[in-house]
């Protein structure tokens, strides 16, 4: 039997997974990085420790299903997207990775706007420039680091750094590249426009490739340092929300991902290049040929009821905790809560947001507190939905849903109801790592196309349909919450 073999470069950890060829999960292993904050605001890892992560739990991944190497088809890559990873001409290292949550580059941000102008700008790439995007580390590099920039010859991600050292190739999925912002996003190639006004040569940028794409195979060395065949082919593959979003199957307009976890992530796939006009959500290109994709972010979704239990009811359990907000009405009544406990992104691009709860009377208990709270998150959700639709997406037919935040029965009823469309789960729960084996199973001829692949390997669990009574109440609700934010932010900027 041929496996597929799913490598996933995230911050935290390097993960391999394996599928075999009926997109069953046969073997998932993983070793941890390290993170270094040198100085406030900074966030970097060293790019040569993922390799040594990556090698490390793909030899304990074979050694634990006991497959063997000569018996994996395919390698698909995915990981963090974002990070800055620069080479000098002879493949080496020349600094630690700057990461997709490094926020030194405001500066450098508002120095591209200024250069190409900002409406611009949003209508090449489809964003606009964050602190968080790969664009403006180059400047950053450029302007704090002159020797260094002087010897660098290619600028990669996370994950195609590990890709180069499994094949000696630099080259980059499309996805991955279009949260660079140095991609024409209709084209789906490199912006001589952008690149030329910011000074960055085309010859560091790799070849970019579609996600299911071969790119490159596997050398004698780095066969012999991760357990797999040399002559293996490694596809191009997604960064992680896209890969994430194959892995769940929203791979066609209409159906969207949603993850709740820490934070919270809207994923549409669109058939053109849409553009949100002011580039309030992210536009970039789907690990799925000829597609693309619309991304809202939240920052504090699940997160926000991590943060709730364990500062206000540390002795419950999450469970316990739901149950008391089983019977509240929906709308809490009256009580609403503002999920902005680490600033937002989408649709408030706005570090100095912050959380409240506002609406309280002494009728309320914990578990309206609770209760607005899931509600709250919900609200924000529904906000990049919004603009989704606003954007010309049209019709949203299923949300397919994975994260901690969805596993239990009253936020996701409560979910299906503030969002008015289906709302289900599948079977499917490795993310990136498994979107990317599937990437890689289309590339080497397996199935036919990514669509083909999703509709054979994944299957729905488990649906939640809006409650039409809810459905009353939190469309009388949301408009309030809508409010809430230009109401208040004056006073979080002030505070």
């Amino acid at each position: 039997m041929s496996y597929f073999l799913g490598l996933d470069i995230s911050t935290t950890g390097s993960k391999a997974l394996l599928m075999d060829a009926t997109g069953v999960v046969a073997g998932v292993a993983a070793s941890p990085h390290t993170l270094q904050t040198p100085q406030p605001l900074w966030s970097e890892q060293d790019p040569r420790e993922w390799w040594q992560a990556a090698s490390a739990c793909i030899r304990r991944m074979l050694a634990d299903s006991g497959v063997s190497g000569a018996d994996i088809a395919a390698v698909g890559l995915t990981g963090q997207m974002h990070g800055l990873v620069l080479l000098d001409a002879q493949g080496e290292v020349l600094r630690p990775a700057i990461l997709w949550n490094d926020q030194r580059t405001q500066a450098q941000c508002d120095e591209i706007h200024r250069r190409i102008g900002r409406e611009r700008f949003i209508q090449i790439t489809g964003n606009v420039a964050l602190t968080g995007f790969t664009a403006p580390k180059i400047l950053w590099v450029k302007e704090n680091e002159a020797d260094l920039y002087a010897r660098a010859a290619r600028v990669l991600l996370p994950k195609d750094y590990v890709r180069y050292r499994l094949t000696g190739v630099c080259a980059m999925d499309k996805a991955d590249g279009a949260g660079t912002v140095l991609l024409d996003l209709r084209a789906r190639d490199w912006s001589d426009e952008v690149l030329t006004a910011l000074e960055i040569p085309r010859a560091w940028m790799p070849p970019l490739y579609e996600g299911p794409e071969i790119t490159s195979v596997l050398t004698p060395e780095a066969a012999a340092a991760t357990g797999l065949l040399a002559g293996t082919p490694v596809m191009a593959g997604g960064g992680d929300q896209a890969a994430q979003a194959v892995g769940v199957g929203a791979v066609e307009p209409g159906v969207v991902a949603l993850t709740v976890g820490t934070s919270g992530v809207v994923f549409a796939t669109t058939p053109t290049a849409l553009i949100e006009p002011q580039g309030r959500l992210h536009a970039f290109c789907h690990a799925v040929p000829g597609l693309w994709h619309f991304m809202g972010v939240m920052l504090s979704a699940a997160g926000s009821l991590q943060w709730y239990r364990d500062t206000l009811a540390p002795q419950m359990g999450f469970t316990e905790l739901l149950e008391e907000a089983t019977p509240i009405p929906a709308g809490s009544e009256g009580l609403q809560f503002l999920p902005y406990l680490t600033g937002e992104r989408t649709p408030h691009p706005d570090p100095l947001a912050r959380g409240a709860w506002v609406g309280l009377t002494l009728r309320h208990t914990r578990g309206h507190l609770t209760r607005a709270l899931l509600e709250g998150v919900s609200f924000g959700l529904k906000d990049s939905f919004t603009l989704i639709q606003e954007a010309g997406l049209g019709e949203i037919r299923q949300v397919r849903a994975s994260g901690g935040g969805t596993k239990g029965a009253l936020w996701r009823q409560i979910l299906a109801s503030v969002l008015e469309t289906e709302l289900v789960t599948v079977n499917t729960t490795e993310g990136a790592a498994y979107g990317a084996a599937l990437l890689a199973a289309v590339g080497a001829g397996h199935w036919s196309d990514v669509p083909t692949a999703c509709a054979t390997a994944i299957r729905i669990t488990g649906s939640t349909d809006p409650d039409p009574a809810q459905v009353e109440a939190y469309a009388r609700a949301y408009p309030l919450y809508r409010e809430l934010y230009p109401t208040l932010r004056a006073t979080f900027a002030a505070m």
